[in-house]
């Protein structure tokens, strides 16, 4: 099953990577400036992010147009750049341009020249540092016309890290382990692991731009099988400090949700070139094909003596490099999990005997892969003059026929250094066979090499959108479509065999409804931060500036924004900002400016747009700014972690009243370490401090006193509870072995450990009144049980109160006087889990939420109060929408007392995560509507939400 990452918060935590779903990095990029002279004006709106906080040092400008200085005479366009930045200090405020920024690329096009400068901190790349530098060329002297970009002065970070790269890597690895497990419930014994071991690559020191900087070892964890029912590449960062994951994303470029980073340099590219080498090849060949549509289309071929065979290989388009190619290889079965980031060995390109290729390599979708692929490698050259798609000639290599282990696959993705399109299903062609889907993979490519938006949150749903735009504009281009066609903005409209166009489109550009107002809040465990479902937000103001300014102008403007203007972790308001600095820069007149600003009025893409976003719920906790971390509640208390308000700190725990009345209480010390995942019963506060060493579990009373620790170990699990003396948890050995301990805060040394062994495992634990629910999985008899147990914790006594079939997988649990809450996944990829609740002994047996059914709903998290039981839940859907997402619901005891009436909690808009039982019907929850993640309650339950 598939379930939402639970995470306190994976929303604004990790530098607010982007505006207002993710990283709080913009306040010391955003800083004020000087005011605007007559010769340069300089723009500094905070664009997509929290205003500075007081005393921060001054930024550079965002943004500054209509100047014409000439640069210092300097050997290359690099130097020159950064020799202007130094020469006028008072303007842009970078103390150092000659040790502080570092030459990215260069883009050439005509006289100009734009030079795209990575900020680094004492030698350590700045994440989404980067500052442009715009140039024109006139008689050997260069005029600088522009800068724009984001440079960090507020950063004070050191740069020596406490932890090496060997224990970033394990730790980066257990994270991603651990959201894989709250995705897929039991961890399996060792031999069941095997195919889906995680590795991890470490590129090095990387400073996250939250408030004075948080120093991280990047980190890439990949799985060599399959994982969570999908390719699995994340980039995770590491506090360099502590230990600490403090940013986990995927970087796979999908073209669908859901959805991986490049591979190493060498892989693809490599690949490519040594099937090349030595090689009697022609200088190419005409051949042809037949579409999936039924159309004859040319295609470039090349001879390949060594396989007595014509390839899909297109040896004509690039020339400034002769062994670089446009060539489209068989997927040979390979999953897409196979594929992502790497380059297997067995790979072919897809080949024929004659110039003419047949079937096969029609209905595989080579023919459309190896046709669009050069009409959009032709698009890119003939409007813009760009050399292949990172604009120095790279071999475009595309691979078809990916499979999701095995079975259909209806994605594509682009991952570094290739495409690879899915072998589609039933109802869907290969997606390949698309214009637009080639043409969005393509472009995600382009964008790397350029603007590289992170793909998270809003950049990354701008990263999306751009990719849509483009791709529907070579679809355009190519068809002949007239702009007022009614199905021009639809993306992939032409991959289904029945559907038709509408029913069949992944998205359309110009639905006339996505706005702002309907932008969704999610973590970075949901679509990437909803990197699809907030795109069309911006790309539909892309579509409607070319249906007004026309296709010729429009694409210049939104190219020249991508390459000259944007930086890594814009947003939407500076995506706006640099879209309408471009069409000035290409002399957009007064009528085709004022159709930009409408453009993006229409869509709610205004300065401070996120402020509009309401809730429905009392906030407890504002910009929590933490990342992979749960609530507690009980007693009439709850519990949090959170950072300071630019999250540059280690997380602190604080506690408060679920009313919200009275002062928060701050229960952990700050000494460095991460603390994070509290419980509370309401008189005791426990918690889990991360840090170089591991993992310590403390605890405090409400009331005050001295933090004790009552248990040090290597990884824990976020499951943490607390009841009276007892006090249990999740807790990890090496290789993932996961088990739950329980103690006594009167003798925490007498630990009691479950599982936690090669060939037994326990999971997510509960504590209520004097009792333990967890769930076990061990072999018996040369075959593997699942069990649901409770433990009387005063008598030891275990009572097992249900024994599941072999194919199921058993979720997290919940516990109260007179009853027992766990998620049981029965059927698999279905979509959808069971809610049971059990009397104390096992009788009673009662789905709240079956499996099956109308009303069936995917469970992920569920918590219990004694008035009410609460899950966190997503609706069945094709489709990611808000409906789609985790929402809270709960069960409330009707007349009869069976507590089998259902209501939803809250109908706040985007992501509810993280609930915990307060008492009586009130929960307390993360919520993520405000794209800023909010300790957030509700008393009772707001019913039915349309």
């Amino acid at each position: 099953m598939t379930g939402p990452r639970t995470r306190l918060n994976a929303i604004s935590g990790a530098a607010a990577l982007v505006g207002a779903a993710a990283l709080v990095v913009s306040a010391a990029a955003t800083a004020p400036a000087a005011p605007a002279t007559a010769a340069a004006r300089a723009t500094t709106s905070a664009g997509d992010s929290a205003p500075p906080p007081p005393g921060a040092d001054p930024a550079p400008p965002a943004l500054v147009d209509g100047i014409r200085e000439q640069a210092p005479a300097a050997r290359t366009a690099a130097d020159a750049a950064r020799a202007h930045l130094a020469a006028r200090k008072d303007r842009y405020r970078i103390a150092d341009p000659g040790r502080d920024l570092r030459a990215v690329g260069t883009l050439t096009s005509g006289g100009r020249e734009t030079v795209r400068l990575q900020q680094t901190h004492h030698g350590v790349p700045v994440l989404g540092g980067q500052y442009l530098v715009r140039m024109e060329r006139h008689d050997g002297r260069r005029i600088v016309t522009g800068t724009s970009g984001r440079y960090f002065t507020g950063l004070r970070t050191g740069t020596a890290p406490g932890i090496d790269d060997t224990l970033a890597v394990e730790r980066a690895v257990d994270a991603v382990r651990r959201d894989l497990a709250a995705r897929d419930f039991t961890a399996g014994p060792d031999d069941e692991d095997a195919g889906t071991a995680l590795t991890g690559t470490a590129h090095g020191l990387v400073v996250l731009p939250q408030g004075t900087g948080v120093l991280t070892r990047h980190i890439t964890v990949r799985a060599a099988g399959p994982a969570g029912g999908e390719p699995v590449l994340r980039e995770v960062y590491i506090d360099a400090r502590a230990g600490y994951p403090v940013l986990q994303y995927s970087g796979i470029r999908t073209f669908a949700a859901p959805a991986a980073p490049a591979a190493p340099a060498a892989t693809a590219g490599h690949a490519a070139r040594a099937a090349l080498a030595g090689e009697p090849a022609s200088d190419g060949t005409s051949g042809s094909g037949v579409r999936l549509d039924g159309t004859t289309v040319p295609l470039a071929v090349t001879r390949d003596d060594t396989r007595d065979a014509y390839v899909l290989r297109d040896r004509t388009r690039i020339h400034s490099d002769p062994g670089h190619v446009l060539a489209t290889w068989d997927a040979g079965g390979h999953w897409a999990s196979d594929l992502s980031g790497a380059w297997p060995d067995d790979l072919r390109e897809v080949a024929s005997p004659t110039p003419e290729f047949g079937a096969d390599a029609t209905g595989s979708g080579a023919v459309d892969a190896h046709w669009a692929a050069g009409q959009v490698y032709d698009y890119y050259r003939s409007k813009f003059g760009r050399d292949s798609l990172d604009g120095h000639g790279m071999t475009v290599n595309s691979v078809v026929g990916a499979t999701d282990y095995g079975q259909p696959y209806v994605n594509a993705f682009w991952d570094g250094r290739k495409m690879v399109y899915g072998s589609g299903d039933e109802e869907y062609r290969p997606l390949s066979a698309a214009l637009d889907v080639v043409g969005h993979e393509m472009t995600h490519a382009v964008v790397s090499a350029s603007a590289d938006l992170v793909y998270a949150g809003q950049s990354g749903a701008m990263n999306e959108a751009i990719a849509d735009y483009f791709g529907n504009a070579v679809e355009a281009d190519v068809r002949r479509l007239p702009m007022d066609d009614p199905d021009s903005g639809l993306v992939g409209e032409t991959l289904c065999r029945t559907k038709d166009p509408r029913g069949c489109a992944f998205r359309d550009l110009d639905d006339g409804r996505t706005t702002a107002g309907s932008f969704l809040g999610v973590g970075f465990g949901t679509d990437n931060g909803g990197v699809h479902l907030n795109s069309t937000i911006f790309a539909g103001a892309l579509w409607d500036i070319r249906e007004e300014i026309g296709p010729g102008l429009a694409d210049a403007v939104v190219y020249k924004a991508l390459t000259e203007y944007l930086t890594p972790l814009d947003g939407f308001t500076r995506g706006r900002d640099a879209v309408l600095a471009a069409a000035k820069q290409l002399g957009a007149g007064g009528r085709a400016l004022t159709a930009v600003r409408k453009a993006f009025t229409a869509h709610g893409i205004v300065p401070h747009w996120e402020k509009a976003l309401g809730i429905d719920s009392d906030v407890l906790l504002s910009r929590v700014n933490t990342y992979d971390s749960r609530l507690g509640a009980g007693g009439g208390w709850w519990a949090a972690a959170r950072s300071d308000e630019s999250g540059s700190e280690p997380y602190s725990v604080w506690a408060g009243r679920t009313d919200g009345k009275g002062q928060l209480r701050l229960m952990s010390p700050n000494d460095g370490r991460y603390h994070v995942n509290p419980a509370t019963d309401g008189r005791t506060v426990v918690w889990q401090a991360h840090g170089p060493t591991g993992v310590d579990i403390l605890a405090r009373p409400l009331a005050g006193g001295p933090v004790r620790t009552l248990w040090q170990g290597r990884a824990a699990g976020t499951a943490l509870g607390v009841d009276g003396d007892t006090v249990t948890f999740a807790y990890y050995n090496h290789g993932g072995r996961a088990g739950v301990a329980y103690l006594s805060l009167k003798d925490p040394a007498n630990v009691v450990t479950i599982g936690g062994g090669t060939y037994h495992r326990a999971t997510f634990p509960a504590v209520s009144h004097g009792r333990i629910v967890y769930q076990d999985r061990q072999r018996v008899r040369a075959a593997y049980e699942s069990t649901t147990r409770l433990i009387d914790v005063a008598t030891g006594e275990e009572t097992v109160l249900q024994k599941a079939d072999p194919e199921a997988t058993l979720g997290p649990t919940a516990l109260t006087a007179g009853h027992v809450y766990w998620l049981l996944d029965a059927i698999g990829e279905n979509g959808t889990t069971t809610l049971r609740r059990a009397a104390l002994d096992g009788s009673d047996v009662t789905d709240l939420s079956p499996e099956t059914g109308p009303d069936a709903l995917n469970v992920s998290e569920v918590t219990a109060g004694a008035d009410a039981v609460t899950m966190v839940a997503r609706t069945p859907s094709a489709e990611i929408s808000n409906a789609a997402l985790s929402k809270l619901w709960q069960f409330i005891p009707d007349h009869k007392g069976d507590g089998t009436r259902r209501a939803r909690v809250s109908c706040d808009r985007g992501e509810q995560l993280s609930a915990a039982a307060a008492d009586g019907t009130r929960v307390v929850w993360l919520d993520a509507t405000t794209g800023t993640g909010e300790v957030v309650t509700r008393a009772r339950p707001s019913g039915t939400c349309a």
